[in-house]
C-alpha cells in the first residue's frame, strides 16, 4: 500500500484529464471577456493579466478593439494551471512547462520529468501532512479521554 492510498479520502476521485469539462459556452462560440474568465475560474483580472505577462498563458486572442477574448482552450489550461498551483510547483516552473508545451512534442520527455517531479513532490508533501494529521488526532483524542475522565471524577 502507498501513502497515498492510506489517506482516508470522502469524495469520489474523478480523472479530471480523461473527461472533458463542462464549458458554459461551445467550442467555436466560446468568446469570453476577462471579467467572465475571472468568474469561471476564481481568478482575478489582475492575475490572468499578470500570467499573460509572464508566459504562463499561450497567446491570448484580442478582438478588434483590443479586449482580451479567452476560450473553452483557455478555460482548460488555467483549470491545469490551477491544480499545478495547489501542487505547490514554483511559478517559474509553471512558467517552464508552458515554454515546452509552446515548443512542442519534442519536449515530451522535459515536460514529463517536471511532472514526474512535481509528482514526487507532492506525495513528500502529502506524507507530511498524513503525518501532521496523526499527531492531530492523537491530541485531539488525548483532549476527548481527559473530558470524559474529568466528567466521571
Amino acid at each position: 500500500m502507498t501513502v497515498i492510498e492510506s489517506i482516508p479520502v470522502k469524495s469520489t476521485v474523478v480523472d479530471l484529464c480523461k473527461t472533458r469539462p463542462l464549458h458554459p459556452r461551445p467550442d467555436g462560440q466560446d468568446r469570453y471577456t476577462i471579467s467572465e474568465v475571472s468568474a469561471l475560474s476564481g481568478l482575478t483580472a489582475h492575475t490572468l493579466r499578470w500570467y499573460e505577462r509572464i508566459g504562463l498563458m499561450p497567446h491570448v486572442d484580442r478582438s478588434h478593439t483590443g479586449q482580451r477574448r479567452f476560450t473553452n482552450k483557455d478555460l482548460d489550461w488555467l483549470a491545469f494551471v490551477g491544480k499545478l498551483r495547489l501542487t505547490g510547483m514554483p511559478v517559474a516552473d509553471m512558467v517552464r512547462y508552458a515554454e515546452l508545451v509552446r515548443e512542442g512534442e519534442h519536449t515530451f520527455d522535459a515536460r514529463q520529468e517536471l511532472l514526474e517531479q512535481t509528482r514526487r513532490d507532492v506525495i513528500t508533501r502529502m506524507a507530511e501532512l498524513q503525518d501532521t494529521l496523526a499527531v492531530l488526532d492523537h491530541k485531539i483524542d488525548f483532549y476527548a479521554e481527559a473530558r470524559r475522565a474529568s466528567e466521571r471524577a
